[in-house]
């Protein structure tokens, strides 16, 4: 018996950050480190700091959801997004969504 192919959706976003009162990295890795831990803990997403590592008020982030239905998907992306409106300490330069 063959098994059928799974239906995998995967939705990438990456999103570029400007951190105004950081005056460090050890204040911008702060920031950048709770807002990770974050969207870990409430939308189960894996996240990672892709750019800008030795810029101070700068970062590039990725954030990746993987499932089996694109609606359940598009919803906790939708929460990612939603943490980074949030967040007070941050700008939003640019962010970008991706399906694969």
């Amino acid at each position: 018996m063959t098994p059928h192919p799974a239906t995998i959706h995967l939705a990438l976003l990456t999103v570029e950050i400007f951190i105004p009162h950081s005056g460090s990295l050890k204040s911008k890795r702060k920031v950048t480190s709770s807002l990770k831990r974050r969207i870990r803990n409430e939308c189960n997403a894996s996240v990672a700091e892709l750019g800008l590592l030795e810029e101070w008020q700068r970062s590039l982030l990725g954030v990746a959801v993987l499932g089996n239905d694109r609606r359940l998907v598009d919803e906790q992306m939708n929460l990612v997004r939603g943490l980074f409106d949030e967040e007070s300490e941050i700008e939003i330069v640019a962010a970008r969504l991706e399906w694969c």
